[in-house]
């Protein structure tokens, strides 16, 4: 499927104990790998939420393809640079979306993609996480400027999941909070929203890093004409109840487990199966179905959530 042949990190000692363990070649600075690498086909910009635009950017004007972790950007107009460069380039741009890779995930979409549920009347997108103080000490996360808000680094994968199975968003009317971060953080720890779709279905999210001590529930519900199904569990990892007109979705693969960080744990890791795609499209040619275009997608709706949250309470 490909082969790393390069890092680069400015910790140099996990720069050290990566590179040694992948035998790949180490670099300090990206400045330094794109100056000396010339014959790698891709680049994983897996920087902090802020300098993914100029990564990115550098990477296309070095002549690399690109995949770029989540969020594309935490802001619209990086991501029209971002898509701008990638086409001057000729270069393909893929953003990770690892949640869409989750069994029961692939298992309603195709439901709705075959129109097995009828029109969808609402849905609810509930994301009950924990990040403690510890998990912004020192670092890029929790500051506005460099990490966005909680929608860009926790729950953008389960934003675009919205977008991808229901259509884009027309209207938002948001309320967000710092209840427990207050002085450690630039922004809400907690917030709802309910959204109108184009296609005319409602929405709500509570979405929220105050959960004790450990995440609690990652789920989305659908109600719709035929239908009334839950993704649940800690990550959008369980069919958690179905009841259809047709036949029941039935014998789901167990998925893979979350990803674990020692003291906290994110989304379902499905980062293999990114990259087989990434691989399929660069060497055999098929669609790029994570293109900058559902990355941008994405982070409107974020901007669209916290524009409307021009109320904060608590």
């Amino acid at each position: 499927m490909g082969k790393l042949v390069a890092v680069c990190d400015t910790d140099e000692s996990k720069l050290s104990t990566f590179s040694e363990k992948y035998n790949a070649q180490a670099y300090p600075n990206i400045s330094a790998l794109l100056s000396r690498e010339k014959n790698i086909d891709l680049i994983a910009v897996c920087t902090p939420n802020y300098l993914h635009a100029t990564h990115t950017i550098a990477c296309f004007e070095h002549g690399f393809h690109v995949l770029c972790e989540k969020p594309m950007a935490i802001n619209i107009s990086d991501c029209m640079q971002m898509m701008q460069a990638g086409e001057s380039a000729g270069k393909e741009l893929f953003i990770v979306k690892q949640n869409r890779f989750n069994p029961p995930v692939i298992a309603v979409k195709n439901l709705l993609n075959e129109n097995k549920l009828g029109i969808v009347y609402s849905v609810h997108l509930s994301c009950i996480w924990n990040r403690d103080a510890s998990y912004y000490e020192n670092t890029w996360r929790g500051k506005k400027e460099m990490d966005g808000g909680i929608l860009y680094t926790q729950f953008s994968h389960f934003i675009d999941l919205l977008y991808w199975m229901f259509g884009d968003v027309q209207y938002v009317k948001a309320f967000t909070s710092n209840f427990s971060h207050r002085g450690i953080i630039e922004f809400e720890d907690a917030g709802v929203a309910c959204l109108a779709f184009k296609s005319g279905a409602l929405g709500s999210i509570h979405f929220t890093v105050n959960s004790y001590q450990k995440n609690m529930e990652g789920s989305l519900t659908i109600v719709a004409e035929k239908g009334t199904v839950k993704i649940g569990g800690e990550y959008l990892n369980n069919l958690e109840y179905q009841q259809m007109e047709g036949p029941a979705i039935e014998n789901l693969p167990g998925g893979n487990s979350a990803n674990d960080y020692g003291s906290y744990k994110g989304s379902m890791s499905n980062h293999h199966l990114v990259y087989e795609h990434v691989s399929d499209v660069l060497t055999k040619g098929i669609h790029n179905q994570f293109g900058g275009a559902y990355g941008l997608k994405t982070v409107e709706i974020i901007e669209k959530i916290y524009q409307a949250a021009d109320e904060t309470v608590g």
